[in-house]
């Protein structure tokens, strides 16, 4: 149990570093193009916006983590 949550912590720390890191990107490149506020939206993401869109990503995932956790420890438990 202490190896899995060792595991979860890091898989945690990283995706909080890789989020703070792609943030940090996004607003520098944002603060660089001031000029234009409202532009065109991309065709992919006109199609496809939930997929396209790093937060409903990110809730879909982490849904999915707690799922596969939540199924993880029915299954080892003992009843």
């Amino acid at each position: 149990m202490d190896r899995l949550n060792f595991i979860l912590t890091i898989l945690s720390v990283l995706i909080l570093a890789i989020g703070l890191f792609y943030t940090y990107q996004l607003g520098k490149k944002q603060h660089s193009m001031r000029q234009q506020f409202d532009t065109e939206i991309n065709e992919k993401v006109q199609d496809h916006p939930y997929t396209r869109n790093p937060v409903f990503l990110t809730y879909a995932i982490a849904a999915a983590l707690a799922i596969a956790y939540i199924i993880y420890m029915a299954i080892i438990s003992n009843w």
